[in-house]
């Protein structure tokens, strides 16, 4: 196999981690005449660094094959540590499902290839905007994508994850998914906290009390946005970014999208409100959204999203983060306002 830099391409990586990764692919591909090429990143995502390059191998016509990869690796430090082999698997089991996600490659668990974990996977055409709902489109077209998102969504709660075997990867909380994600990002924000936060122990106590029990388990994204999602010609092309994937109550990326601090992405004023979500939602997927669960689910994402911001800014004051995240005056009153109104 050889390298970026022997067929003339440039490559703004460092030497160590080009030179890790070719060998890395050399040994996975058995070795076969194969060159990397236009290996570049594509810049520092909040939990991960990426990379893309092409494969090009001979093909039985003698032409060249070219594969369109990702390199998807841990950085130093981000909002939150989530695990590669739980990913792939997740990745890996989803591709015998109609869900439009992307097809994994190879697996660096423990970063002895690479110097750090992650893994590759193929790279999907199409582009992608966070703001694309409330972005310069005509209207009718920025709500057909937001039913489309609702639809992709509703799709996501629909796998038979105990088919595709993703029991034996995801431990399934059953009726106490509410606490049992409750407990995991309390010990988030106990682990990384280097200040008291007193709203977000007023959330914590106030949502114990009432945490609902979940009636039935799905697979959750847990970060499912605009931002994940690839789109060509304004179709859903593929939906990224599983890191943080689990099983759960699907009133969890339900309260994630209709949260006040994400409705920019996913609400439009007057035309797409939250109600109007959870109403196709409940078409599509052929469930009863319970109102008063799904505002428990809401303040939790609300709380959730204060909690990543202080992994982010304990990871910028140790160096391993260039983004100085911390939960702001805006994100701590939004939460305080989003519990006073549930009582």
């Amino acid at each position: 196999m050889s390298t970026a830099q022997e067929t003339g391409t440039g490559t703004t990586a460092t030497p160590d981690f080009a030179q890790r990764l070719y060998a890395w692919i050399a040994a996975e591909t058995g070795g076969r005449d194969a060159t990397l090429v236009n290996l570049r990143p594509v810049g520092l995502g909040r939990s991960r660094e990426n990379w893309v390059f092409d494969l090009v191998s001979p093909g039985a016509d003698g032409t060249d094959q070219i594969e369109p990869l990702i390199v998807r690796t841990d950085p130093d430090g981000g909002l939150v540590d989530t695990d590669r082999s739980t990913e792939f698997a997740v990745l890996r089991a989803l591709e015998h499902s109609t869900l439009p996600t992307p097809a994994v490659r190879w697996l660096d668990a423990t970063g002895e290839h690479i110097g750090r974990p992650g893994l590759v996977m193929r790279r999907a055409s199409g582009v992608c905007d966070y703001r694309i709902v409330n972005g310069p489109l005509p209207l009718d077209v920025r709500i057909d994508l937001a039913r489309q998102f609702c639809d992709l969504l509703a799709q996501v709660h629909g796998v038979d994850w105990a088919d595709l075997g993703l029991g034996a990867v995801l431990a399934d909380p059953g009726p106490e998914a509410a606490r049992f994600e409750l407990d995991r990002w309390e010990q988030v924000l106990r682990t990384d906290q280097l200040e008291a936060y007193p709203e977000l122990d007023l959330a914590l106590l106030e949502l114990r009390d009432w945490a609902p029990r979940t009636s039935r388990t799905v697979l959750v994204h847990a970060d499912f946005k605009p931002g994940n999602i690839l789109l060509e010609d304004n179709r859903v092309a593929c939906l990224l970014d599983w890191e943080l994937a689990h099983l759960g109550d699907p009133l969890e990326d339900v309260g994630w999208v209709t949260q006040p601090l994400r409705t920019r992405e996913h609400l439009i004023a007057g035309a797409w409100e939250a109600d109007d979500l959870i109403a196709r939602y409940e078409q599509v997927s052929g469930t009863h959204v319970d109102r008063l669960a799904l505002q428990w689910w809401q303040i939790f994402s609300t709380l959730k999203t204060a909690i990543m911001q202080v992994s982010g800014l304990r990871a910028f004051l140790e160096g391993r983060s260039d983004e100085p995240y911390r939960p702001n005056r805006r994100v701590l009153s939004t939460l305080l306002d989003a519990l006073s109104g549930s009582n």
